[in-house]
């Protein structure tokens, strides 16, 4: 399988493990639309590829992913079609991320935040750097966590907390997030790599079969959730992002000052 041809992904192999870096350093790996379509064509290309039985998710720089970019919902805001557009590409970004059959280890080697945090929490082994932080701020911005953190949360660390930290918006140290069962591993950031190859190397030398099968069991119950909230939750997202609760969290962010809700 050639993974050529991607601008906003870094794409190396190594034996049977393939590497999946984002590549928005600048922009701390924020989730653009053209990112998430090419990471939607990865996962795609990625049930054709039999070279490939391991894969790692990263980013490149200092964050894992700073989450969606914010100048996108200013150029969708209003606009239908472009709505629409982003409804269906974040839904078949979710779904098609729960259907890759390989296992897929998340390096977190810094903030994983927003959408960065459910790419994460979405991969099969979670191995963060201890100076990361991992959270869902919509709220914060005047948005409804419906783009698959209400898929995740709920599920890894149950309803109580999954609203305590989607309602607050409060990020998590990578030491907190491995106690309460947000994550697998926390570990010093000397030693991500380590740990990462380690659990790779172990996927990739086992009964290939028995390991995606096993995933495939274990992923029903985040496709069922899936199927129950997603669409709902995209749906609040969409109009939340048409909000002027929104608008001033934009323009605040970048008038670098704190926003002033009113509820609207």
């Amino acid at each position: 399988m050639d993974h050529n041809g991607y601008r906003q992904l870094l794409i190396e192999r190594q034996d049977r493990v393939l590497r999946v870096s984002l590549n928005a350093p600048d922009k701390l790996n924020a989730i653009g639309f053209e990112m998430e379509s090419e990471l939607l064509r990865l996962f795609q290309d990625l049930r054709r590829d039999r070279d490939s039985v391991v894969v790692v998710v990263t980013g490149v720089g200092k964050a894992f992913s700073a989450g969606g970019d914010l100048n996108r919902s200013l150029e969708i805001r209003g606009d239908t079609a472009l709505l629409k557009e982003e409804f269906d590409l974040a839904r078949r970004f979710v779904n098609t991320l729960l259907d890759v059959e390989q296992p897929i280890v998340a390096r977190i080697n810094g903030d994983a935040i927003g959408l960065g945090a459910t790419l994460a929490l979405l991969c099969d082994i979670t191995i963060a750097a201890d100076t990361a932080r991992i959270g869902d701020p919509h709220v914060r911005v005047g948005l409804v966590a419906g783009d698959g953190g209400a898929v995740a949360w709920p599920l890894l660390v149950g309803y109580a907390r999954a609203k305590q930290y989607l309602l607050g918006g409060d990020l998590l140290a990578a030491a907190e997030a491995q106690r309460i069962g947000l994550i697998n591993f926390s570990v010093p950031e000397a030693e991500l790599d380590g740990a990462v190859d380690r659990w790779a190397a172990r996927l990739a030398a086992g009964a290939h079969n028995a390991v995606q099968w096993t995933k495939a069991t274990l992923n029903l119950g985040l496709k069922a959730q899936a199927a129950q909230v997603l669409d709902a939750g995209l749906a609040y997202e969409i109009a939340s992002l048409q909000s002027n609760d929104h608008l001033e969290a934009v323009r605040a962010f970048q008038e670098k000052r704190a926003p002033r809700f009113t509820g609207h």
